[in-house]
């Protein structure tokens, strides 16, 4: 239960609230109740303190333990009071996002309680051909459902939230908590999964306070990133308090947004804080991060001078950034085209919601594009990152219906590059030059503010929040050690610093330590203990089918190719009958080697000719040879190992 301590404009929200049932026909809606703050007059609920003896009454989240909240002592700030557990232990372990940017999963653990932040996905790389994205593995979590007491998910990108659908069912699904735009952009992917159960989502704000259990506390405070309703969480355990910030930036003039309160980071500072887990995607990088609102300023000294079309290609989840487009678009009187799936949904959403504020007649259909001015003009799309379906690729290729390029359009590429994806995007950028656009990137002038903190915004958090212990979290191992290495800097001892690969626990207990003569009465380890991380990798329906085996299997295939054996054989004596034929795909051009084939089709000969006559022909012995020689022999004829496919035939 949660309780507010805002204008009823909040508690009106709560009345919108809905349960949603992915895809389904015969979904309920249930309305969530009004909490009043009379708890005593609340059904079902007391006041912290007056429960009566043995209570144990489900909420409507169907959460075995009940919630309730206290008011925030907004003087010296608030202090959660979690009974203290002399034996307990509390374990953190992350089932993804410590050894890469994706698919981030972190597991706060304490006598048998769980909560849950974020359930990302992760992009495929370049290895992996086929598979669409990578989800954590929860194998750890299945048979412990009756502990997992809550989720919360810190913001709406994909790679904090699109594990949910495929998650949820296998956890017991348990009651989840989000800001406001991160809860439309969950249910509005949870609709395209017919077979994930109902979602149970509570909207919290940075008032909040969620007594998860006698021993389990979480209140949040605002952050900034690329995209509206970021939260940081403070989980108090009976061990101490511990800080998460999700996703970062320090931004002092963000779009559509609150600022950070630094006032009440530094208030949750003042509380002994155990253990800060921070963003380190931007670690490497040096200095602050670009405030958002200057990036609109930098493309409104752009839009002053383009005359033709302009173009720009950005991430679907840049809603700040969006924004700024929408404003300057009325400013300089032009309309606005949006491509692609992402960015429709996403514009869609959170205008909804109210966190985009545009008039929808600001808006061109596509039937209409081609009528308009071209100094009336701008086109929103994804795909600055190169990806081969992305509307800025289908343009170049000539495969979009209604936009192409041409003369005086300029081309816009409103983000930086992903590390990995570089060549993607210079062959993207010759290609839109070579059509007559001219191209505006980041590199030129300030049009991309990152999402995440550099390394002065973050020596900021660490010196505002002061914990004892410190873990880096959310990105690659290199990172993490840049990330570690500044808070050394600021005064944070070695030995209270955490670096860790996924699944590695990381093991909170009472004890005794002195240092530098202050005594301390907790003890953190980073221990050998790990806990199943491999990747669920998944392929259209498929998920976690497809083995290291099957993508072993597609990488050779993309790599050298295959060549299918056909061998007829007689199913007594095992002889051969006629000459064996064979299929090349991606290896050889047959009608330019015929030499080669001609000698691999001798080969088979002699492989299935060395077959006992005596004896019934054995198929998986005649296939295992075909299989062994022929690849030996094709790799000293070619130095390349295409996958030999054996098929034999009996008659």
């Amino acid at each position: 239960m949660i309780r507010k301590y805002k204008s009823n404009a909040v508690s009106q929200n709560l009345k919108k609230e809905t349960e949603v049932k992915s895809g389904s026909d015969n979904a309920v809606s249930t309305k969530t109740p009004i909490v009043k703050k009379d708890f005593a007059r609340t059904k079902g609920f007391a006041p912290r303190g007056h429960r009566p003896a043995g209570h144990n009454r489900n909420n409507s989240f169907g959460v075995r333990r009940p919630f309730s909240s206290a008011p925030r002592n907004e003087g010296a700030g608030f202090q959660s009071v979690a009974p203290k557990d002399l034996n307990g232990k509390l374990r953190i372990m992350a089932l993804g996002g410590l050894e890469e940017v994706g698919r981030n999963m972190m597991l706060v653990e304490y006598e048998k309680e769980i909560i849950i932040i974020d359930m990302g996905l992760q992009f495929p790389e370049e290895d992996m051909p086929g598979i669409d994205y990578i989800i954590p593995n929860v194998s750890y979590l299945e048979d412990k459902k009756d502990w997992i007491k809550a989720v919360f998910i810190t913001h709406g990108h994909y790679d904090h939230i699109g594990g949910i659908p495929h998650i949820m069912g296998k956890i017991g699904n348990p009651p989840m908590f989000m800001g406001k735009m991160t809860a439309g952009l969950v249910k509005k992917r949870a609709v395209e999964f017919r077979d994930a159960p109902v979602l149970k989502i509570k909207e919290i704000n940075e008032t909040d306070v969620i007594k998860i259990s006698d021993k389990l506390t979480i209140e949040f405070f605002r952050v900034n990133h690329s995209i509206p309703d970021c939260f940081a969480a403070i989980i108090t355990t009976p061990i101490g308090k511990i800080v998460h910030t999700g996703d970062f930036k320090i931004d002092f003039s963000p779009v559509n947004d609150k600022p950070a309160d630094l006032n009440r980071i530094a208030q949750i500072g003042s509380q002994d804080i155990l253990l800060l887990m921070s963003d380190s995607t931007d670690a490497t990088h040096p200095g602050y991060q670009l405030s958002e609102s200057a990036i609109g300023d930098e493309m409104g000294k752009l839009f002053d001078k383009i005359t033709g079309r302009i173009i720009i290609g950005t991430f679907a989840s840049q809603l700040s950034r969006v924004q700024k487009i929408f404003d300057l678009a009325n400013k300089y009187g032009r309309r606005i085209s949006l491509q692609g799936r992402s960015m429709n949904e996403n514009v869609e959403v959170a205008h909804q919601i109210g966190y985009l504020k545009f008039d929808p007649k600001i808006l061109v259909e596509d039937r209409d594009l081609n009528r308009i001015r071209d100094d009336k003009i701008i086109i929103i799309g994804t795909g600055a990152q190169g990806e081969s379906n992305a509307f800025l690729s289908r343009v170049v290729n000539a495969e979009h219906r209604v936009v192409s390029l041409k003369q005086g359009d300029t081309v816009i590429f409103s983000s930086s590059v992903i590390p990995g994806n570089e060549r993607s995007i210079q062959n993207l950028m010759d290609m839109v030059v070579r059509q007559g656009a001219k191209i505006i990137h980041y590199k030129m002038m300030d049009i991309h503010a990152g999402g995440h903190a550099k390394q002065e915004d973050l020596k900021l958090m660490m010196r505002l929040v002061k914990p004892r212990y410190f873990m880096p979290i959310e990105a690659n191992h290199y990172m993490l050690q840049a990330h570690a290495e500044l808070a050394e800097q600021i005064g944070i001892k070695r030995e209270n610093i955490f670096v860790a690969d996924n699944g590695q626990v990381l093991e909170f207990k009472k004890g005794e330590k002195i240092v530098d003569g202050k005594r301390y009465d907790v003890l953190g380890t980073l221990t050998k203990e790990k806990v199943p991380t491999d990747y669920v990798m998944v392929d259209g329906l498929g998920v976690g089918d497809v083995s290291s085996i099957v993508l072993r299997d597609r990488r050779v295939m993309s790599e050298d190719g295959m060549i299918v054996v056909i061998a007829t054989i007689d199913g007594r004596t095992g002889a051969l009958i006629g000459s064996p034929d064979l299929i090349s795909r991606g290896f050889i051009y047959m009608k330019e080697n015929r030499d080669l084939i001609e000698k691999t089709r001798e080969k088979v000969k002699k492989i299935v000719r060395d077959q006992n006559s005596e004896t019934p022909a054995d198929d998986d012995y005649i296939k295992n040879k075909i299989r062994n020689e022929i690849g030996s022999f094709l790799f000293g004829a070619t130095k390349r190992r295409p996958m030999v496919l054996p098929v034999v035939i009996k008659v």
